[in-house]
């Protein structure tokens, strides 16, 4: 071995090295850190699944949609917080919206156009959910910044006129005039960039509908909403089933689960075993 060169030695080692880490971090380690988690954490590892008479119906750390097959809320459920998830709470399409709080100018889609459906943005995503949700619930799905018919109530300003940038024509704009200027509606296909943005936020002082119903979490798969969210639907939900709405609650609380180490995050209600404790009652 002293008498090969100096270089071919070098690379003898670094196939050696490449073996062995191989080897032990390849094979041995995934095997021995699997076969603890299977023996300590078996139903974790295995992905939380929930079962229900023998089968699977979901799992306890991924959401899911309570919704029929034309995606209308199943109104005997709970309904989970949105999901920008692929469809919904696609493990394989896992991701945020990631839009921000400017953007609050829709693309309107051009009537005749093929495959141009336009683009929500975040603020009428989220003015469109609070009104859905609102008229589930049988509450107010007022926002600020948004408009009864549920976009965002957003101006683009020009010097002799203004537009209701969210609101397509024929429709009637929120507000009549701003600021001396009479309110058209927005035009499909037209180009407003070099108007001013002005977000408008009206009168509204309470918001019944809460933050968690009408925006996604980071991951789109979160499976709890807050209590205030549970506490929203539990009306609905004990008329749908005939049940007292005092047991109602008393499973939310049952299924509520604390702050993470007593003070980090909100509690929170996990919606599938909520769901699944409502059918076994």
């Amino acid at each position: 071995m002293e008498r090969l060169p100096s270089w071919v030695r070098q690379h003898l080692a670094a196939a050696r090295a490449v073996a062995v880490l191989t080897v032990l971090l390849g094979v041995i380690y995934p095997l021995v850190t699997t076969g603890v988690a299977q023996a300590l954490f078996n139903g974790n590892a295995n992905g939380s699944i929930v079962q229900q008479d023998g089968k699977d119906v979901g799992s306890a750390i991924i959401g899911q949609n309570f919704t029929d097959k034309d995606g209308n809320p199943v109104r005997t459920y709970f309904q989970s917080r949105p999901s920008a998830a692929g469809d919904g709470y696609d493990m394989q399409s896992t991701a945020a919206s990631n839009l921000g709080p400017e953007d609050v100018l829709d693309v309107l889609p051009v009537p005749g156009a093929k495959d141009d459906e336009g683009r929500q943005s975040l603020l009428t995503q989220v003015c469109a959910r609070s009104k859905a949700v609102g008229e589930l619930e049988g509450v107010s799905g007022a926002r600020p910044y948004c408009t009864g018919d549920g976009v965002g109530a957003v101006l683009k300003v020009f010097s002799d006129r203004a537009v209701s940038v969210n609101q397509a024509c024929p429709g009637i704009p929120f507000i009549a005039e701003y600021q001396g200027l009479k309110v058209e509606c927005g035009k499909p296909g037209e180009d407003y960039a070099a108007g001013k943005t002005v977000p408008i936020r009206g009168g509204v002082t309470k918001v019944e509908v809460p933050a968690d119903a009408v925006t996604a979490s980071a991951s789109g798969l979160d499976p709890h909403i807050s209590v205030a969210y549970a506490d929203l639907q539990a009306p609905r939900v004990a008329k749908e089933r005939k049940t007292d709405l005092a047991r109602v609650k008393a499973l939310i609380q049952e299924h509520t689960t604390g702050r993470a180490l007593g003070f980090m995050g909100e509690p929170a209600v996990n919606v599938l075993e909520l769901n699944l404790a409502l059918d076994k009652e």
